[in-house]
């Protein structure tokens, strides 16, 4: 099984979540966002799978930042455009484990996800 997670080493989340992860001995593959950016065809998928309101996170510091104009009008083609310029913008971590996807960091989801 094949274990991805998708982020910024600087996130607070983040950094627990690869903690519990190493803790529970679980091989992972960390994929930086700022230096690896993001794939369209990825990040479609993964608006397929949760859908763009789950991943698009509007308490970030770069979506706040954003113009009003930007946030104005939110749509899926719009948030992807967004997410794509700006992958900081998508709520961390993402966790792809084989082909499902998880958004965020709770214990009791990674536990049932890598089991």
């Amino acid at each position: 099984m094949t274990i991805t997670m998708y982020g910024i080493t600087t996130c607070d989340t983040i950094k627990k979540a690869r903690v519990w992860l190493e803790s529970h001995d679980v091989p992972y593959r960390f994929h930086d966002y700022r230096a690896e950016g993001i794939e369209a065809d990825r990040l479609s998928g993964w608006v397929g799978r949760v859908g763009w309101e789950k991943l698009l996170n509007k308490g970030s510091t770069t979506f706040r930042e954003l113009p009003e104009a930007d946030k104005a009008g939110l749509d899926e083609k719009k948030a992807k455009q967004l997410m794509l310029a700006r992958p900081t913008m998508i709520k961390r971590p993402v966790l792809e484990v084989g082909d499902r996807v998880f958004v965020g960091f709770k214990p009791e989801v990674y536990e049932e996800a890598v089991k």
